[in-house]
């Protein structure tokens, strides 16, 4: 793995002294960039790649320049910030990391997506209850009187109609009459 970092630090100006005296002017390449190598691959070692893909990057950064601090606080290096700038995986390690959280995702969206449907089916459950007690207050309502009176209604508007028909009175089932023909003048 590859990784880009940046590291803001400053000498204690009550330090700088002895460090160019004992380390001297090259003290970056002597004394600081080895600690960060050192601090990088410590801190990282312990976290998996995705970790540098995800929100916890904020965190391995931080726990690098806690780290890079403890190591170098002594010599007079006051560490700042520690910026993870690039970070360099093979491609097929990237590639699997990429495929998860796409994976991941999916698996997400089809959580909403039953839910979503769950959320339908209850609907649809409430609707066909609703359709299903008007039906038994309507079924409660109606009487063989009611259906026979509808009947003679029925009857007396054909009576009057103006189509031509014949009507035969008295079906021995309802007693409501039994319509032929019906051809239209």
């Amino acid at each position: 793995m590859d990784l880009e970092a940046s590291l803001l630090f400053r000498l204690d100006p009550d330090k700088a002294a002895e460090m160019y005296k004992t380390v001297g002017r090259d003290y970056e390449s002597v004394a600081v960039e080895p600690q960060i190598r050192s601090a990088i691959r410590e801190i990282t070692a312990s976290y998996d790649a995705k970790a540098l893909y995800s929100s916890e990057r904020e965190k391995v950064a931080h726990e690098i320049l806690a780290f890079f601090a403890k190591l170098t606080q002594a010599r007079g290096i006051v560490a700042e910030a520690v910026l993870l700038r690039k970070v360099g995986l093979p491609t097929i390690v990237a590639n699997a990391i990429q495929e998860k959280l796409k994976r991941e995702q999916e698996a997400e969206q089809m959580k909403f997506v039953l839910q979503k449907e769950q959320q339908e089916a209850e609907r649809k459950r409430i609707e066909a209850q609703g359709i299903a007690d008007f039906q038994r207050i309507v079924a409660s309502g109606i009487s063989s009187q009611l259906l026979e009176w509808k009947g003679i209604e029925a009857t007396e508007k054909l009576a009057l109609s103006a189509n031509s028909k014949i009507v035969v009175i008295g079906n021995p089932k309802s007693g409501l009459p039994i319509i032929l023909g019906g051809a239209e003048k």
